[in-house]
């Protein structure tokens, strides 16, 4: 099918409530540690509470003797693993602990495994077990060891690119800033912790898990097992929450799957949320020097941005912060560069957003400074440096909406009457009162993925793919998807998926899943509609008999394109084809050359007022607008919640999360909820949310964006910006504390 030939029916575009609400607000939705199999033991971790050292001896003599304790695995007792786990051997593969040494890399690491009959009687053993460490002096932070240069960076992205004479641009420059941003490492925290429930029979393996890689997972599980992916079932219907941590296979949940090979009986481990800090991924922390320079007319002649971010001692996933000044702005020479450093912490791994998320904080922070260098208001120094096509490549952009989302973000906010100059707005308070901006920008991928669709004999449709739902509303979205391919109302199907033994729905992640698997299920969809008109043209009884110019689907029935008054239900064709169901397949994936003549991203503005009290410098955000361009959006009641989403976790990121560690120990100090601060609904008292209309015929069939990752990506630079045209003082690191404003009122 040509990308011109997709056809939409009633259900795409339509604010449809969620097919998963009741379900989820009743209880009766299944996560994965809801799930209780007959003769299930309990698991539970023992972590390590250094950062750096080995273990010289574990004391497991009380733990043993626990009542309910079933065994205490270590590694002198842990069985083998066919694959080894310090090995990368697939995509989103990272190494990771499985007891096979007695060495430390970081806090929080699991040194010892404690199965019983119940989670109780396994947590109290845990506390029992004592480690003995020969302790060395952690590495943390950007200071924590010597920066190197990566081979390349993550998702295949090269460490430096380079466009133009960098040198140069810098020379000719009239105006410049040099500025150094940090950005804190922060901590994957979804409703749902990591879960797993492990059941083995013979060499079959069956998973409940959450999951954002439900297929893909299969063959890492395989290999670490040494069995066949088809041997590994991966049922994960519904995750509270991913974030890109639950596409990464942990130490935890592979050491509950050899617990429950061992001992011939299914385990079931959940972590307690202080031990998401450590071995299920973070987001780096990063410190971030960004060179500008602009003409006499305010137009960009350099941007040179450079990026360190924290990784581990023993892995490789680096906050490629840099990035983010790729592909946005016009100027001419352009440099983005990675370092990392490594210190004795679990790998960082994909959160929301990575890389993008950290890197335009900063970026969208300097571009203000450069802006009041140049002495031009935030918005018209971006309009000046609008890029038209990418930077650098010269690609023309698949779509690019981002002056209408200018337009219509500072027409609803207000920004027209915005003073140049800080702190020359309060409100009836006496409270300083800022308003800042940011630009939102996020990749806009697609993934390979496969579906299945057959018609029924009573003239309802069933649709499979092994997607993802991490709470986005994903069922919802891809079921209109699919509706729509089958040309059936949406009640009148059956969707089905979350179980890898259906078609390979590929990564949700990336904020491409809803194009990915919903152009596989349109496919699928598409074809049983094609394999039915087929039988009916056919067929000398059928209305459609020899309608050469093709059939068209729409609410159940198939009409001759060229005359409508000619038509046939489903049910009447397969009943008079024998009765038996139709089915088709699909699959998607973006063709390479696709990606070569077009830049694919997804666009947005969002628009800040924050305030603050002049004494005690508290801050309150009381105003975000955002307005967001990502092609074609299927369902917008939930595009706009997944906007609203992100732009919530941008000012947790401006004002709220930091993960903080004791400098002796290395351990993480604020591994809770009462110490790792996430905002409230106290914290957000105006959102407001616009989707700028987007035809892209070229970022794939559907034309579908994404829209679970951008909405972060403009709102911490424009909280950052607000804070400063409040108070006039420029806060160069993040989250923004009160102590950061209290001390640069004290040097004005």
């Amino acid at each position: 099918m040509s990308e011109t030939s997709i056809r939409f029916g009633s259900n795409a575009g339509q604010s449809v409530t969620r097919r998963d609400g009741i379900a989820k607000v009743t209880g009766a939705a299944t996560f994965a540690a809801d799930n209780h199999p007959e003769g299930v033991l309990h698991a539970v971790y023992v972590p390590a509470t250094i950062a750096r050292g080995r273990v010289i001896r574990l004391d497991t003599v009380a733990a043993k003797a626990h009542p309910g304790v079933v065994e205490v695995f270590t590694p002198e007792n842990r069985p083998a693993l066919a694959g080894d786990p310090d090995a990368k051997p697939f995509l989103f593969a990272f190494r990771t602990e499985v007891l096979q040494s007695a060495e430390i890399r970081y806090a929080n690491q699991p040194i010892a495994l404690v199965v019983a009959e119940t989670v109780e009687a396994a947590t109290e053993a845990a506390r029992l077990v004592v480690p003995h460490y020969e302790a060395l002096p952690p590495r943390l932070g950007l200071d924590g060891d010597a920066p190197y240069k990566p081979e390349s960076g993550n998702f295949g992205r090269p460490a430096e690119t380079v466009f133009g004479d960098v040198a140069a641009g810098h020379a000719a420059a009239r105006h410049a800033v040099d500025l150094t941003y940090e950005t804190p490492a922060q901590y994957h925290n979804a409703m749902e912790t990591h879960a797993i429930v492990a059941t083995w029979d013979g060499d079959r393996l069956a998973l409940d898990v959450p999951s954002q890689a439900i297929v893909m997972s299969r063959g890492a599980y395989g290999y670490y097992f040494g069995i066949p992916a088809e041997n590994v079932t991966i049922r994960s219907p519904y995750l509270g929450g991913g974030f890109g941590s639950k596409a990464v296979i942990n130490g935890p949940a592979l050491l509950a799957i050899l617990a429950a090979r061992a001992l011939r009986r299914p385990v079931k481990l959940m972590l307690r949320r202080e031990q998401m800090f450590g071995p299920v991924g973070h987001r780096g922390a990063t410190r971030q020097r960004l060179r500008i320079g602009t003409d006499d007319d305010g137009r960009m002649t350099a941007l040179d941005h450079e990026s360190l971010a924290v990784t581990s001692t023993f892995d490789d996933f680096i906050e490629g912060a840099a990035d983010a000044s790729l592909g946005l702005y016009a100027t001419e020479a352009l440099r983005s560069t990675q370092y990392a450093v490594r210190a004795d912490i679990g790998t960082p791994g994909p959160m929301r957003a990575p890389g993008i998320a950290s890197g335009s904080a900063a970026l969208e922070c300097a571009l203000d400074e450069m802006a009041e260098a140049a002495g031009l208001d935030p918005l018209e120094f971006r309009l000046r440096n609008y890029a038209e096509v990418e930077p650098g490549t010269g690609r023309p952009y698949s779509s690019k909406a981002l002056r209408e989302c200018y337009r219509q973000g500072a027409e609803r906010f207000g920004w027209a009457g915005r003073p140049l100059a800080p702190r020359q707005m309060t409100d009836d308070r006496g409270l300083l009162v800022g308003w800042g901006m940011g630009t939102a920008l996020f990749h806009a991928p697609m993934f390979a993925a496969e579906a299945r669709a057959t018609l029924r004999p009573d003239g309802t449709g069933l649709v499979e793919t092994a997607a993802a739902d991490m709470g986005q509303g994903a069922w919802t979205a891809l079921a209109q998807i699919a509706a729509d391919g089958l040309g059936l109302p949406l009640d009148r199907i059956e969707f089905r998926a979350g179980s890898s033994d259906l078609p390979d729905g590929g990564i949700a992640g990336g904020s491409g899943h809803t194009a990915t698997a919903g152009g596989a299920l349109h496919a699928a969809g598409s074809d049983a509609v094609r394999r039915l008109g087929e039988i009916a043209v056919a067929d000398p009884a059928s209305p459609l008999f020899g309608a050469n110019a093709g059939v068209i689907a729409r609410d159940g029935r198939l009409f001759a394109r060229d005359d409508d008054s000619r038509s046939e239900s489903y049910v009447e064709i397969i009943a008079r084809a024998g009765g038996a169901a139709v089915q088709g397949t699909g699959s998607a994936a973006r063709p390479p050359e696709a990606a070569e003549r077009h830049a694919m991203y997804s666009h947005g503005a969002v628009f800040a007022e924050v305030k603050i009290d002049p004494a005690l410098f508290q801050i309150r955000v009381t105003r975000l607008v955002g307005a967001f361009a990502a092609g074609r959006i299927i369902n917008p009641h939930l595009a706009t919640s997944q906007l609203m989403g992100g732009m919530i976790w941008g000012l947790s990121f401006a004002l709220h999360e930091e993960a903080r560690h004791d400098r002796r120990t290395g351990r993480i100090v604020n591994a809770d909820f009462a110490g790792y601060h996430i905002p409230v609904n106290a914290d957000v008292a105006g959102l407001d949310v616009i989707t700028v209309h987007e035809e892209d015929p070229h970022v794939n069939p559907l034309g579908i964006k994404g829209v679970g990752e951008i909405g972060i990506t403009g709102t911490v630079g424009a909280i950052g910006n607000a804070i400063w045209h409040a108070t006039g003082t420029r806060v160069r690191r993040f989250p923004i504390r009160i102590a950061d404003l209290l001390a640069g009122s004290q040097s004005m």
